[in-house]
């Protein structure tokens, strides 16, 4: 068995002291990380080696996008995807020494405007996802887990409120379109729904929230998926809701899932 953890870190360099007590208090076996906003040579690993995570796997830029997998067990570089030839770090692939892939994926958050013709981020972003629809369907994917930020909500439970958010950039009908379709063209399992499949459930709170927590007005953003063959072997999700609440937290909070594999 492993556990692996997903966390849109936002600046892995400032919050270098929030992923060490990540790691030192919760000891996940993998955690992927997202938006690290770093060259890959500028992310500070040293302190996570020291408490056993000596094997990364990373893609980076300066100041926006990164991804990275650190990990306590052995993992191989397995590439990445230029989604949507964007020409951003917004993925990178591990493969564990039992032949499990672990994908993990950024989604372009798709600025505020949900309308492709007037905003070219939100246009990348149905591109990005389109992507990942069209290639799972020609290539579907086996003994793979896919995490990350892919910053849309899918589900009436997965925000605060599903019909004042229906025109709010991540929970548009044509953003969870997109999705819904690429999680059906790689047959792609929702571990985190599979553990726990009914209530309000929510992985990001805004930061212009005065009382984040009071208000409670949060989306399920961060995902765990996995491939039908491997799906029935994860478990133990969970959403770690209390690091909302560190000192200069992230706006996201780590999803754990664990797979006896």
């Amino acid at each position: 068995m492993f556990t692996l953890a997903t966390w849109n870190i936002n600046s892995v360099r400032l919050r270098e002291g929030l992923v060490a007590r990540l790691l030192r208090d919760e000891a996940p076996d993998i955690l992927c990380l997202q938006e690290c906003k770093s060259p890959v040579d500028k992310i500070p690993l040293a302190q996570f080696r020291e408490l056993g995570y000596g094997h990364v796997v990373a893609r980076g830029q300066k100041g926006y996008n990164g991804v990275a997998i650190l990990s306590r067990l052995p993992i191989e570089d397995a590439g990445d995807r230029d989604w949507a030839r964007l020409g951003h770090a917004r993925h990178v692939a591990a493969r564990l020494e039992n032949g499990v892939t672990i994908h993990n994926i950024y989604v372009p958050a798709g600025g505020d405007i949900p309308d492709r013709a007037v905003n070219e981020k939100f246009a990348q972003k149905l591109d990005f996802v389109a992507e990942m629809r069209d290639v799972f369907h020609a290539d579907r994917p086996e003994r793979a887990i896919m995490v990350g930020d892919f910053n849309i909500a899918p589900r009436e439970d997965d925000v605060w409120s599903h019909k004042q958010l229906l025109k709010v950039v991540s929970h548009t009908p044509i953003e969870v379109d997109h999705l819904l379709a690429a999680q059906e063209a790689g047959g792609w399992v929702d571990i985190t729904r599979q553990d726990i499949p009914e209530g309000q459930l929510y992985s990001w709170w805004s930061y212009r929230a005065r009382d984040w927590d009071a208000a409670d007005r949060g989306r399920r953003l961060d995902h765990v998926w996995a491939s039908p063959d491997i799906a029935q072997a994860g478990h133990g999700s969970r959403v770690l809701r209390g690091v909302r609440g560190w000192d200069q937290p992230s706006d996201h909070v780590p999803v754990f899932a664990s797979f006896d594999l």
